[in-house]
C-alpha cells in the first residue's frame, strides 16, 4: 500500500470527466465533454476492453510526452509504442502487474534526428517520472470513491 501523500490544491478547470452509457449487451460508449466517444466491450466484440483502454491510455499519455519533445528536435519518421501487463487475480483482487511500456520511435538522419534519438531517453524518463498523468497515476495510487448516484 502506498503511503498517504499531501495532495496539492486542485486548479481551476482541473476536473475531467467522461460519461458512460449502457449501448448493448457487454457494450457501453464513453462520451467526454468535447463530444468525443469511445466503445468499450467486455471482450466479446472488437471493442476495447477497460483493461485495454488502461494500457491504451498509458500508452498514448507518455506516447504524446515522448513525442511533443522529441519533436521538437526532428519529427519522427515512425513512432510506435507498445503497452503490456499481465492481468492476475491474488488476494488483492483482479489487477495488472508487470506494466511496460516499449519505445519503437525512429528518427531521420543528420544532425536533427540525432538530437532527437540523444532527447529520447531522457523524454521518456520525463514521462515516466513526472509527465505522464495516466501513469503517474497508477504508479502513484489513490483511493477511488465509489458512490451511488
Amino acid at each position: 500500500m502506498t503511503p498517504d501523500l499531501p495532495v496539492p490544491p486542485v486548479a481551476e478547470n482541473a476536473r475531467r470527466r467522461i460519461d458512460l452509457t449502457k449501448i448493448g449487451e457487454g457494450r457501453y460508449k464513453a462520451t467526454n465533454a468535447r463530444g468525443g466517444v469511445v466503445a468499450i466491450g467486455s471482450g466479446g466484440d472488437p471493442d476495447f476492453t477497460p483493461v485495454e483502454l488502461l494500457l491504451a491510455a498509458i500508452a498514448g499519455c507518455s506516447g504524446i510526452d515522448v513525442d511533443l519533445i522529441t519533436g521538437k528536435r526532428a519529427r519522427a519518421t515512425s513512432f510506435e509504442v507498445t503497452a503490456e501487463g499481465d492481468k492476475i487475480r491474488d488476494d488483492q483482487g483482479n489487477r495488472l502487474v508487470g506494466l511496460r511500456l516499449t519505445f519503437d520511435v525512429q528518427f531521420p538522419e543528420g544532425e536533427d534526428g540525432d538530437r532527437a534519438r540523444e532527447a529520447l531517453p531522457r523524454a521518456i524518463a520525463q514521462s515516466r517520472d513526472r509527465l505522464c498523468t495516466v501513469g503517474r497515476t497508477v504508479q502513484v495510487g489513490g483511493p477511488i470513491e465509489y458512490v451511488e448516484g
